[in-house]
């Protein structure tokens, strides 16, 4: 077991890497009752990098400041919707939703399988783009892992109030932001109620552990939770932040255009994102300020899956169109219009690439008997299966088109083997 040196209650951001005996690990409950046991602070993320019958490697980036009381709701009650959860993790080089907003369209045919879809941003965010409909739950990472724990309830929102911090930069950046930030407020509706520009830097830096996926931490975290503070005191209940990253690797970010690289971006945006939700209990998103154009390209045209953001000069549209509609945590937000209730008891699945099944909802989900399944043609830099987890009862399929079908077959209660050949008849010899 490897830890970093941390003084204990800093405001500061650690990524840290345990390997952990699996002796007596008979379970998915087993497995997260080793894992929460090894963590030095409070986790803002975490997960399994890889697995054998022996040991288990986690990685996590923890905190040491203050964050909310973990407090549960009052029971898991149904609410008659029939929810999908589809995870798509940053920074582990998703073949389907790893780039700029890839995973959309695998998104919508879930939607259409289900009533609800609760997925990560960035399946959906592609800077100027974004598909996003009524039926697609914007959920930042931190808050589908405490509602796959039954930490929260997620409330669906008409016209959340959004306020955006700005990292302090040169006049030229700022004035992009806004003039985006207005676009959107013309185009799309959003309630941005106010901005801060920060007068000091926040720091968000890329980095990168030693599994190959990218992670981040953040300079000056006060910087960033007081900006939050003075946008939440005006009325904001959900927060957009926009920073430049730093340490960013050219040839890297280069080989991601080409389709051939994680993206080096998301691990970052996922840590700002958790710190905000972890301290104030509200929707947060990031983005790039000015997405980063030093590229050593092998060619103009990239691929396809990444043509977003080389298109768009900000990562910052699509963040605040989310974050618009983006469900809430609590159903005790003054002045929010809040639609409906949803509980992890409505999820009738969690689907997840086949080879990152190390995470928290997907062994939440099968610790309370909620089928997990497992999308093999979304490939990742891990291979956290099923089989090295020893975890029994994933349904593996090939794609999310099969993903789809199998929703609607356990929606509509038909057993999986009859639909499949060939099929096996009761009493008679095989």
């Amino acid at each position: 077991m490897r830890k970093n040196a941390l003084k204990k209650g800093s405001n500061v951001v650690a990524n840290r890497r345990y390997v952990l005996e699996r002796q007596n690990v008979g379970s998915a409950a087993d497995l997260l009752k080793l894992v929460n046991s090894a963590f030095t602070e409070r986790p803002l993320r975490w997960y399994i990098s890889q697995a054998d019958q022996h040991r288990i490697t986690l990685e996590s980036t923890e905190f040491g400041g203050e964050l909310l009381p973990v407090a549960k709701p009052e029971g898991l009650r149904r609410s008659g919707a029939d929810v999908v959860v589809s995870l798509i993790p940053t920074g582990i080089g998703c073949s389907v939703g790893g780039y700029a907003g890839d995973a959309a369209p695998a998104t919508a045919l879930l939607a259409q399988a289900a009533d609800f879809v609760v997925t990560n941003p960035n399946a959906v965010n592609a800077s100027n783009f974004i598909r996003l409909d009524e039926k697609v739950l914007y959920t930042e990472g931190s808050c589908i892992d405490a509602f796959s724990r039954g930490e929260i309830n997620l409330h669906r929102a008409v016209g959340n109030r959004v306020g955006l911090i700005i990292e302090g930069s040169d006049d030229a950046s700022v004035e992009h932001v806004l003039n985006v930030t207005n676009a959107v407020r013309a185009v799309h509706g959003v309630d941005v109620i106010d901005y801060v520009v920060t007068d000091q830097r926040i720091g968000s830096r890329c980095a990168r552990n030693e599994s190959g996926a990218y992670v981040g931490t953040v300079d000056n975290t006060d910087v960033l939770l007081d900006a939050a503070r003075q946008l939440v005191e005006r009325g904001a209940n959900a927060i957009a932040i926009t920073t430049n990253v730093q340490d960013l690797d050219a040839d890297e970010y280069s080989a991601h255009f080409s389709g051939k690289e994680a993206n080096p971006v998301g691990g970052v945006e996922a840590i700002i994102s958790h710190l905000i939700v972890g301290t104030f209990g509200l929707p947060a998103a990031h983005a790039p300020m000015i997405n980063f154009k030093d590229l050593n390209l092998d060619h103009k045209v990239v691929d396809a899956r990444s043509a977003g953001e080389i298109v768009s000069a900000s990562g910052l549209a699509c963040v605040l169109v989310g974050l618009s509609s983006a469900p809430q945590l609590s159903a005790d937000v003054p002045g929010t219009r809040l639609a409906q209730e949803l509980s992890f008891a409505d999820v009738v699945a969690v689907v997840a690439p086949a080879g990152a099944l190390g995470g928290p909802p997907v062994l939440e989900a099968l610790s309370r008997r909620i089928p997990v399944i497992a999308v093999r043609g979304n490939e990742t830099m891990f291979a956290v299966t099923a089989e090295a987890l020893d975890l029994p009862g994933v349904i593996e399929v090939a794609n999310y088109a099969e993903a789809a079908g199998t929703v609607l077959a356990l929606r509509s209660g038909i057993a999986l083997d009859t639909v499949l050949r060939p099929l096996r008849a009761l009493g008679r010899p095989e």
